[in-house]
């Protein structure tokens, strides 16, 4: 079998906590995927990477076990994976567009 295709992966992490620091907790998460060398992207409601599945899978796991490690008593992930087979799917395909826009004001 050939080497897999790129993937993008989105995902959230939502760590059940006792104290106040919810985004402490989800930082912990986010230095694992920093740490990790994949291409990734933090949004406000998810982070999305790009890479091999089977790699961006095990940092999604590695991300659970960082909230734990930091407090959580269970995570709930959500997890997106867009998949093509023949060429593969990038980060900048579906964004590079709107990066070229002025931002909008938020109302």
């Amino acid at each position: 079998m050939g080497k897999s295709k790129q993937v993008t992966v989105s995902f959230s992490v939502v760590p059940h906590i006792k104290t106040d620091d919810l985004y402490g907790v989800v930082d912990r998460a986010i230095e694992v995927v920093q740490k990790s060398g994949v291409r990734y992207e933090v949004g406000a409601m998810e982070t999305t990477m790009e890479g091999d599945l089977d790699e961006l899978l095990e940092i999604i796991k590695k991300a659970q076990d960082a909230c734990i490690e930091a407090g959580a008593i269970d995570v709930v992930t959500s997890i997106k994976i867009h998949y093509r087979p023949s060429t593969g799917v990038t980060i900048d395909e579906k964004i590079a567009k709107y990066r070229t826009q002025a931002p909008q004001p938020v109302r």
